[in-house]
């Protein structure tokens, strides 16, 4: 991909920024069926709104920050499996980890691997104080996916901009006392 950067490689796969090459993936990830049920509908249903998003959200944020999502690459072939990383949400007060796969790529420990070296690059390189998560009360995967990564259950909420029921799970890197 013209632009992308690897950001994390684990044993499996390679984690790399986001480039405008990556719209049509994007475009089949946030229709996928699994997608529109945990995460929303994003109202995207040409390749240029594809890239469009990229580049306002992703792109935008790693510029910013210094972290955003990731595509999620397995390194072996360099197919896109999906996208895993932090991003910031004015709906919380902190970077939460996010992450999703095609359905091909499930139960293969994939997201797992991701979301465990995102984690340790957000404490170990960032120097992020915490990690938020936040997920549908009815997805048991990504509620046991987040435990496993050891964040754990803070609160119910409605976040904007849906207002949908949501779990929010928190992690934090910095002991007290």
């Amino acid at each position: 991909m013209s632009g992308a950067m690897t950001v994390i490689e684990t044993p499996r796969l390679r984690l790399r920024t986001v480039a405008a090459d990556d719209a049509a993936f994007y475009l089949e990830l946030v229709n996928d069926p699994s997608w529109v049920a945990n995460i929303g509908q994003r109202n995207l249903h040409t390749v240029a709104a594809a890239r469009a998003a990229l580049e306002a959200g992703a792109m935008a944020q790693f510029r910013q920050h210094g972290y955003s999502f990731c595509i999620v690459e397995r390194r072996s072939d360099g197919m896109a499996m999906g996208i895993c990383g932090l991003i910031l949400r004015a709906s919380l007060p902190g970077p939460d980890i996010g992450y999703a796969l095609l359905p091909a790529y499930w139960g293969q420990g994939y997201a797992y691997e991701a979301a465990a070296a995102v984690m340790r690059h957000a404490q170990h390189v960032l120097g992020l104080p915490t990690v938020y998560g936040i997920t549908s009360p009815q997805n048991q995967a990504s509620n046991n996916l987040l435990n496993k990564l050891g964040l754990r259950f803070e609160r119910f909420a409605r976040l904007p901009p849906d207002g949908k029921d949501t779990n929010v799970y928190r992690r934090d890197f910095r002991q007290h006392g």
